[in-house]
């Protein structure tokens, strides 16, 4: 995200002009916009005109409309932002209290207003802006006859690609339309892989399965490279690294983010700590649960026992219309730093963030037994 200006009051009201870059960009707006900010950007609008016989024609005129949002939607498959609500900008095409929907799309800056900056809000504009918290990895996660091409960003998981292709069994007379099937899913991998994976965003690109498929698929792309002259493969084949995976669907992700020689890759990114911290988590409520909690009130009550050391929490508990909420969390999230434990705020749109969500969005890893807990109602 590119913050082009910022006039704003910590903890206060103001404004700040961005421009969104990428994917996740649109993701971490639709974190930032909130029901009552308001929100200024170009749009584009039908009105009427009379022509010249006194007719009225429409016609699509490009205008600047500020909106008090009501609403935000966000579209994960056509990477959109949506958002609606009433027009407070004196306009000749649109009255003051129209209702509008603003699409916010990439490269084109729109102002955020807010009557208070939380600390929430200004971490999420504080991580928007830095660059380095990227994780800019591609996955090729497959199985025989079927593969996706994933691109994990620092906040949002999307699948750019789907391959499935019928292979008869190896046996017998068959081998023959076997070994003829499996190259033509390979050459069709290949065909995904050099349309979605761009090597001057990513960091790496893995390519997982169960089994062998995984090392098949790699020298078949590695010849098919040499073959082809495909430049972007030959200089990046140091780049491109395999993992082993149960499955070739979309829940091995986290497999993938778990292998060393992947979180070696992105270590210094901001996914990579999430992942992380959630295998952390994981381990202690296995190996020691009564210094591991989830869910809001035990979450809460640790909390009031000084007993948290890192918390974590998805950006959807905090997207709420409800300020007393949203300011709770943002308290919790403050409180826990200023005693000198470490927060991570998880994308729910991110593989480690779905898997967070599943244990209700918030849990925490306590620097002392809370036995008790577990006596206490969820």
């Amino acid at each position: 995200m590119k913050i082009v200006r910022r006039d704003l009051i910590p903890h206060g009201p103001g404004s700040v002009k961005m421009v969104a870059e990428e994917a996740d960009d649109l993701w971490i707006a639709y974190n930032l916009i909130a029901e009552g900010d308001t929100v200024l950007a170009s749009t584009f609008r039908k009105v009427l005109r009379e022509d010249a016989s006194g007719g009225r024609e429409a016609e699509r005129l490009k205008l600047k409309l500020q909106i008090k949002v009501e609403a935000v939607e966000y579209d994960k498959e056509d990477s959109a932002l949506r958002i609606r609500g009433k027009n407070i900008l004196e306009n000749e095409h649109v009255k003051i209290g129209a209702f509008h929907t603003l699409e916010i799309e990439l490269h084109r800056p729109f102002v955020l207003g807010k009557d208070v900056w939380d600390s929430l809000a200004l971490e999420a504009l504080r991580q928007a802006a830095d660059p380095a918290a990227s994780a800019d990895l591609a996955v090729v996660l497959m199985q025989e006859g079927s593969a996706q091409v994933f691109l994990v960003g620092k906040s949002v998981t999307i699948s750019r690609s789907r391959i499935e292709t019928s292979i008869p069994r190896k046996h017998g007379p068959a081998i023959a339309g076997y070994d003829k099937a499996l190259t033509k899913f390979f050459n069709n991998v290949v065909d995904a892989f050099l349309k979605h994976i761009d090597f001057n965003v990513i960091r790496c690109a893995v390519i997982a399965s169960p089994g062998f498929t995984k090392d098949q698929f790699h020298r078949h792309l590695l010849l098919e490279a040499e073959r082809k002259q495909l430049r972007p493969i030959i200089e990046n084949k140091s780049r491109i690294i395999l993992a082993h995976t149960t499955s070739g669907y979309k829940h091995s992700l986290k497999e993938v983010l778990d292998a060393p020689n992947v979180m070696n890759m992105i270590k210094d990114t901001k996914a990579a700590k999430e992942v992380q911290a959630l295998k952390d988590f994981f381990n202690m409520l296995s190996n020691d649960p009564d210094r591991a909690c989830y869910g809001p009130k035990h979450v809460e009550v640790a909390h009031e026992r000084m007993a948290i050391q890192t918390l974590l929490i998805t950006d959807e508990v905090f997207r709420n219309s409800d300020v007393a909420t949203r300011q709770k969390y943002a308290n919790l999230v403050k409180a826990v730093k200023s005693s000198g434990g470490t927060t991570h705020i998880f994308s729910s749109m991110h593989v480690s963030g779905e898997q967070l969500t599943l244990m209700s969005g918030i849990a925490a890893i306590l620097r002392f037994p809370l036995p008790d807990l577990d006596d206490i109602e969820m």
